[in-house]
């Protein structure tokens, strides 16, 4: 995350944020009322970035109240680190920062899934575990077949190369690639796999 993401919601009036500056003033001398203020002023604005991030993030939503509540928290208990003769909202955004991050780092890259949608979480499962059968079919077939038109096969189905790649690796032009191809895919489909034609 950069530090312009977490800014770009900063407000574009100096005056609101030279006025949070001198709400924290305020309440770094005890006054409660602006101390209210600040908080009750900021948590909007932190409220958006933390939502634009973590959107950004692919992270879920729902953390968003929480990284708003552990940032405000930890402005109050490190209000006495602020420098009064430096800009507020800096230090409010290196804060926010890391609070969102933590927030990341606890829902790490779990992938949750509604019960109602797990039907098909299970049907995509079946149908690569499918797919890794065909892949065996492929090669036990591949075995038929001589030479040049199995090397390709190997490349092209079993290792996903494209035609060019395939070419690469074997030292074969790529239409030289497609025509073997084709030929060892003729053979297999007449059932004569290594029979030369």
């Amino acid at each position: 995350m950069t530090e312009t993401a977490m800014t770009e919601t900063a407000p574009t009036e100096t005056a609101t944020t030279e006025e949070w500056a001198a709400l924290m003033r305020a309440a770094l001398k005890g006054e409660g009322t602006a101390y209210r203020r600040l908080l009750t002023a900021l948590a909007p604005v932190l409220r958006v970035a933390a939502r634009r991030i973590l959107d950004r993030a692919g992270a879920d939503a729902q953390n968003v109240e929480d990284v708003v509540q552990e940032t405000l928290l930890a402005i109050h208990l490190k209000r006495q680190t602020w420098d009064p003769a430096q800009p507020l909202m800096p230090w409010v955004w290196a804060i926010a920062r890391h609070k969102v991050l933590d927030a990341l780092r606890r829902q790490g890259r779990r992938v949750h899934v509604p019960i109602d949608e797990l039907d098909a979480v299970l049907a995509d499962t079946a149908a690569k575990a499918d797919d890794a059968h065909a892949g065996n079919d492929v090669a036990r077939l591949a075995e038929s077949l001589s030479g040049r038109e199995r090397a390709v096969v190997e490349a092209v189905y079993l290792a996903g190369a494209s035609t060019t790649e395939a070419g690469l690796r074997l030292a074969m032009s790529e239409g030289a690639v497609r025509r073997a191809l084709h030929r060892a895919l003729k053979r297999l489909a007449a059932g004569d796999g290594g029979a030369q034609s």
